[in-house]
């Protein structure tokens, strides 16, 4: 999983950081999203996909990569 988020589109409601505080946190200036880590471990990724979900302006951006076996 990696995560990316859209600052711009971001609006400060605070969801992701009340969900995922150890993926998600908010700036002291704009209270705007920023990421404590892009690559979360296994155990918070179906935390980090309602996060996703819950963001009001879908500024969270939630990527699989591919396996090769």
């Amino acid at each position: 999983m990696r995560i990316t988020v859209n600052r711009e589109l971001c609006v400060g409601s605070g969801n992701c950081v009340a969900n995922v505080p150890e993926v998600f946190d908010q700036d002291d200036e704009e209270g705007l999203v920023r990421l404590q880590i892009t690559e979360p471990p296994e155990e918070l990724h179906e935390l980090v996909e309602v996060a996703a979900q819950m963001c009001p302006v879908g500024a969270i951006d939630v990527q699989y990569r591919a396996t090769t076996q």
